[in-house]
This record gives structure tokens, C-alpha cells and sequence, in this order.
């Protein structure tokens, strides 16, 4: 993890996890976009890690969710 990544935790921009892999956050962002109000939640973890949208399919999101999400992925 960079330094700047270490430094937005360290801030407390996600205070649940102090270490975070790139799969992991992943992994993370699917789980979140699952709950009520997630894809408001997610955008932190999304762009932290610039995410594409392959992805976020490939973990098990739905297409529909992806496309909202079109102005903060990468495609």
C-alpha cells in the first residue's frame, strides 16, 4: 500500500479497516453495494482504489449497479 493510501486510513476516511488489499476492497465495494444506500457508500473505496467496472463484475456485482456507477469506474 502506498503512502497515501496508509495516510487517508490513517486519517480515518475508512475507520473499519486499517489494512486493505486491493482484492479485499473489492470484495468489500460488492458486499456494501448490496445494502440499502450503497452505491453512496461505496464511492469512497471505489475511488481510493480506481476501480474498473470488469472488476466489480467479475466479484459478483450486477450489471444494472455497475452502470449507475459509470461516472466514478473506470472502464
Amino acid at each position: 500500500m502506498g503512502k497515501a493510501k496508509k495516510r487517508s486510513f490513517q486519517l480515518g476516511i475508512n475507520n473499519q479497516i486499517s489494512r486493505l488489499s486491493r482484492e479485499d476492497a473489492v470484495n468489500e465495494v460488492v458486499k456494501i453495494l448490496k445494502t440499502p444506500n450503497g452505491i453512496k457508500n461505496s464511492y469512497e473505496l471505489i475511488t481510493l482504489f480506481g476501480m474498473s467496472a470488469e472488476e466489480l463484475l467479475e466479484a459478483g456485482t450486477d450489471y444494472e449497479t455497475v452502470i449507475s456507477l459509470r461516472g466514478i469506474i473506470k472502464e
